[in-house]
């Protein structure tokens, strides 16, 4: 009988293994973990202030988020930043290539997919690094970032986002800006958070609703990052 990929992986989840081959394959595994946390920090340790532009890697060119997500990392070039992508298609690709058009620092950290994820051609060629593990991929995503612009996406745009509300929401990190550009395409989420996951259940508290903040225009969102670090003296141009 013919399983997929994904079948396989669920049978081999209860294949019962001997010692010997769990700690060849976990330690294996280890080694190559460490290696893309290494690659990563020493790639990204030097690129200066950025944001992180999160997104769906379906968004068609020439589409309305598409067009906003271009320009949102043009702005951001333009006061300084740099710009940090998934580094694949669509808003990822709309993100890199503003911050090309900006001049700006293009980032990409790509991530190695059987479908749907290859790298754009925007990246600044050393500024590139593909992953095979999505945790990895993300804490790159929220060490190196000095804000984050989220826009429309699907299941792995909400998982960044929810990383980095965590994240902030726990103090691991400091207190980022995030901001999410389409109020109608969010505007159904941020009902449910406020009306049931804190007015009715108890499970945020009042002051998470102000970790984030919802805009409709480039101008707006790049203004938000502006602001914040405007109230520490703080600039990207250094």
């Amino acid at each position: 009988m013919y399983m997929t990929h994904g079948e396989e992986k669920i049978i081999d989840a209860f294949k019962k293994k001997d010692w010997q081959e769990i700690q060849s394959a976990d330690s294996w595994n280890i080694f190559k973990i460490m290696s893309e946390f290494v690659e990563g920090y020493e790639k990204l340790a030097r690129i200066g202030p950025c944001v992180s532009i999160f997104g769906s890697a379906r968004t068609e060119p020439g589409t309305k988020f598409y067009k906003l997500a271009e320009e949102i990392a043009y702005q951001l070039t333009q006061h300084g930043y740099g710009v940090i992508t998934g580094g694949g298609p669509g808003i990822m690709e709309a993100a890199n290539l503003g911050a090309k058009r900006g001049k700006g620092r293009s980032v990409g950290i790509n991530i190695d997919l059987p479908f749907e994820q290859e790298p754009n051609l925007f990246i600044d060629s050393d500024k590139l690094i593909t992953f095979d593990h999505f945790f990895v991929r993300k804490t790159m995503f929220i060490k190196y970032a000095q804000g984050f612009i989220v826009l429309p996406g699907g299941f792995g745009t909400f998982d960044e986002l929810f990383e980095a509300l965590t994240l902030i929401q726990t103090e691991k990190i400091g207190r980022f800006p995030i901001v999410l550009v389409g109020i109608e395409y969010w505007e159904g989420l941020v009902k449910w958070v406020k009306e049931v996951m804190l007015d009715e259940q108890k499970n945020i508290s009042t002051d998470d609703m102000e970790l984030f903040t919802v805009v409709d225009t480039a101008e707006a969102a790049v203004k938000h990052i502006n602001d914040f670090y405007s109230k520490y003296l703080l600039s990207p141009n250094f």
